[in-house]
């Protein structure tokens, strides 16, 4: 969950479900020689010399202060006019040899449809329906649902049997869909319909569209409410991450009564076991294709501030405090004792070319994708940035579909008033 300049209202209004045209991003074709960026590999791409590692002075980018956000693009460079393609780029890449395996020959980010303002999350989608579902995190208990079977793509809202309450995360596992739920409420009432749940772990049924409870509380004490999540192929495992966002963002009626961390549930046991509390704010979440690695981010840096005290109210709006030094970092852990936990931390990606890593998934050939600002960010395990996908919105989360050639090349993002694909050649792990 990541939280921009954009912050909720007290009460929610539905997704604007309008189809839009495409709004290709393209850079200036007029370049110098000595220029930073440069035309290259596809129309529509932007090469940085040495990755941008070199600027030439003076050059500024505002930090992010809470009421302001900015990324990489809006860096403010006078003497080099080849700097304007950045932002205007739908792919900047920073690796060229590494990019072009990934970009294929035609690479394009399409923007697909106008959303609401508010955070779109929980991206997730059924192969046998060939349907993509998302979120809303708001007040407002449908779904939504993307139909890829049509030449056009349609957006229609969706609500399961019961309603889930602000699904923050999702995962495609063995037929049934796995939501991190952050919403906390003994009542939740939109539309004339109505819920009660606490933050866990719901399964939903998309064949039959309903839903079953099998996580709400550690011990007896609520969650503070779930984020991400993740299922474990080769165990079964799922884990989850618990960050305070939810009561930040005024969509839980309980402060936080307990720690935040990552956490490790087996469904076939109802057992749950903290697996790390290092983190203030647990975010995304992935493993490695073959579960030898896991990656989660940390994105303290939302919230760092933020009071979690019974006896301290959130923040006077719906929202969250920003600070720039602090963490919004993606750690890398090797996975051990069968499957159950995970030692070795390191940090392999201080983000700071969008806002925070909030979703965060890895390709089938290993590559580690993590949605921030204004689009994605295309990672080696070993955290060396080798592109970005750029669109006009921000981007909340992201997930791979099948697509027509079923090559799972198609990436959909969903954000904060938009969604967009992005097609090239980086297969994401078929959902199974």
């Amino acid at each position: 969950m990541w939280i921009s300049c954009v912050l909720f209202a007290s009460t929610a209004t539905a997704a604007i479900l309008r189809p839009m045209g495409q709004q290709p991003l393209s850079p200036s074709s007029v370049l110098g020689e000595n220029s930073i960026a440069r035309e290259c590999l596809a129309e529509g791409v932007v090469c940085l010399e040495k990755g941008g590692a070199r600027l030439p002075s003076p050059f500024y980018r505002e930090p992010a202060n809470g009421s302001f956000f900015n990324n990489y693009g809006d860096v403010s460079i006078d003497s080099d006019v080849s700097w304007s393609s950045v932002s205007k780029a739908d792919f900047v890449v920073f690796n060229e040899e590494l990019a072009k395996g990934i970009l294929g020959k035609k690479p394009k980010v399409d923007f697909m449809f106008a959303v609401s303002p508010y955070l779109h999350e929980s991206p997730v989608y059924v192969p046998g329906l060939n349907r993509l579902f998302f979120s809303e995190l708001s007040q407002n208990l449908p779904m939504y649902v993307v139909d890829l079977d049509e030449a056009q793509p349609t957006v229609e809202e969706y609500l399961a049997d019961p309603p889930i309450y602000v699904p923050n995360g999702a995962f495609y596992s063995g037929g049934k869909i796995y939501y991190a739920v952050a919403g906390s409420n003994a009542t939740v009432a939109s539309a004339k319909l109505s819920t009660q749940q606490r933050p866990g772990i719901i399964a939903l049924d998309p064949y039959t569209n309903t839903t079953e409870v099998l996580l709400n509380n550690y011990f007896g004490l609520a969650l503070p409410g779930c984020d991400d999540i993740v299922v474990d192929p080769q165990t079964g495992f799922i884990w989850f991450t618990v960050p305070y966002y939810s009561w930040w963002l005024q969509i839980a009626d309980l402060p936080p009564h307990t720690k935040s961390g990552t956490f490790r549930f087996d469904p076939k046991t109802g057992s749950v076991v903290i697996v790390d509390d290092d983190m203030r704010s647990p975010n995304g979440i992935a493993f490695s294709p073959n579960s030898a690695h896991l990656y989660i981010s940390d994105t303290a840096a939302a919230g760092a501030s933020a009071p979690i005290s019974m006896d301290v109210p959130s923040p006077g709006i719906p929202g969250i405090l920003f600070n720039t030094t602090e963490k919004r970092t993606i750690y890398k852990y090797d996975v051990v004792d069968q499957g159950r936990a995970i030692v070795n931390k390191r940090p392999i990606h201080y983000d700071t070319i969008g806002t925070v890593p909030d979703g965060l998934k890895a390709a089938r050939n290993g590559l580690v994708v993590t949605a921030s600002g204004n689009g994605l960010t295309v990672l080696t395990e070993f955290g060396d940035v080798i592109l970005r996908a750029q669109t006009n919105f921000t981007v909340n989360n992201f997930q791979w579909v099948e697509g027509a050639d079923k090559s799972w090349t198609e990436v959909w993002m969903v954000g904060q008033g938009g969604v967009a694909r992005v097609s090239w050649d980086l297969q994401g792990v078929q959902a199974r």
